[in-house]
């Protein structure tokens, strides 16, 4: 439980959970990146990742996606891979919206996808309740709706599939986001804000480990 440690990526751990490579192929030596990353330095700058951990990640993305950019589709498709008890399509397209923050439809390795990972893998805890916010801001307009929050939980319960115990019913998603939210709208003006959000996820270590589950899933 909890969000990923520091060392999960150096670990190779990424590589066995990641959108990038198959489990199948994850303890294959892949040979010496040709191409380094486009603003490698930039990267380094930008990145809570080492050198040598931009290369990984890089060979692998373009493993994935030699074009260097993906799609919305093929994100799903990859995505999918490592949740075949549910239907990842929903969340997927939740988690596209959030990585890709230049709104341009598609992932970059420089541009959307090292930077939002190195938040989730290496971030504070606010960068990280930062990016989870945003998810939950399904229209980016810098509040979160009771329906976007359902929107969110469905996904996910649609996601974990059979693989949850026990059993849950189909009221589950609306009585988890109900009691978020309640604790959550701290003015009771129908919407959450940011500031709202960090301050009861810091507050509340119920809802912080709840919260986590985003980070666990990815």
């Amino acid at each position: 439980g909890g969000f990923r440690s520091e060392e999960a990526v150096s670990k190779g751990d990424f590589a066995r959970g990641s959108l990038l490579e198959d489990s199948g192929d994850a303890d294959v030596e892949l040979p010496t990146i040709r191409h380094q990353p486009e603003g490698l330095e930039q990267l380094l700058a930008r990145t809570k990742f080492t050198k040598t951990e931009l290369q990984s990640l890089y060979r692998g993305f373009k493993n994935e996606c030699p074009s260097g950019l993906v799609d919305e589709e093929t994100f799903t498709l990859i995505y999918s891979r490592f949740f075949p008890q549910g239907d990842a399509s929903s969340y997927a397209h939740f988690l596209f919206d959030a990585f890709d923050a230049d709104r341009n439809g598609a992932l970059s390795f420089r541009q959307d996808f090292a930077v939002g990972l190195s938040v989730l893998l290496r971030g504070t805890e606010q960068q990280k309740l930062k990016w989870t916010f945003d998810l939950y801001d399904v229209n980016k307009d810098g509040c979160v709706t009771k329906e976007d929050m359902l929107e969110i939980m469905k996904s996910i319960y649609a996601m974990m599939g059979h693989c949850t115990e026990p059993a849950l019913g189909a009221s589950a998603p609306a009585q988890h986001v109900e009691l978020f939210f309640q604790k959550m709208d701290r003015n009771r003006d129908g919407v959450v804000t940011f500031e709202e959000f960090l301050a009861t996820c810091q507050e509340d270590k119920d809802i912080m480990s709840s919260m986590q589950i985003f980070h666990n899933v990815l």
